[in-house]
């Protein structure tokens, strides 16, 4: 007796799409932070459009990333998250015009937000997708990052890029994990897959794959 075949494809769908997604946000983000680091702290235009273009590509990620599961209607924290990114985008456009303090606070107010979104985010994927538990720390890591940088923002201490460089760090840190982590799971399941698709081809040779 041949063994039925078990229909894994939505579930390898699902993981294929967050390992590229998560592997894609930290190459992003490490690459923002070591343009940062090198460039940008003593390019002040450079940084002005870094910032700008930090909040706009979280915007896109969740754009794309909620289109690939269903969608923004079935994707609510993702929305929200697209909302205040974008609108955090143009608020940082204006707050260059008045002080890295303000873009800094603006900074905070955004992390504030997109941490419980992104911990929201996760804790709804929790059952239907592995590695989750980065993106909880990360997303509570994030609103308190974004508590500082208010505080920060309001003192009289000189602030910059060099300021969310960090947070941006460890961002990138998380997605990293999520995707080794999602990497080995699926790896672990692989012989599973392959055996199961082999016996679904041919009988299998073991006694209790055959109809006695």
């Amino acid at each position: 007796m041949l063994i039925q075949p078990t229909d894994h494809h939505p579930a390898q769908s699902s993981s294929g799409w967050l390992k590229r997604y998560y592997f894609i946000r930290f190459a992003v983000s490490a690459a923002w932070v070591a343009l940062a680091v090198s460039v940008a702290t003593k390019v002040p235009a450079l940084a002005a459009v870094m910032l700008v273009g930090y909040p706009a590509w979280d915007a896109l990620a969740n754009f794309v990333d909620a289109q690939r599961n269903g969608g923004l209607g079935r994707n609510r924290t993702q929305l929200l998250n697209l909302i205040a990114s974008s609108i955090t985008a143009v608020a940082v456009v204006i707050a260059l015009g008045d002080s890295m303090n303000s873009v800094l606070k603006v900074f905070g107010i955004w992390a504030v937000l997109a941490g419980l979104l992104q911990l929201a985010t996760a804790v709804r994927r929790w059952k239907a997708s592995g590695a989750q538990w980065a993106m909880i720390l990360s997303g509570a890591q994030s609103a308190l990052a974004g508590i500082f940088f208010v505080k920060m923002a309001g003192e009289a201490a000189s602030v910059g890029i060099f300021n969310v460089t960090p947070y941006a760090a460890f961002g990138a840190f998380y997605f990293l994990i999520s995707a080794i982590w999602l990497t080995w799971s699926d790896a672990r399941k692989n012989p599973l897959r392959t055996h199961t698709t082999s016996c679904r081809e041919v009988p299998c040779e073991a006694g209790n794959d055959r109809d006695w």
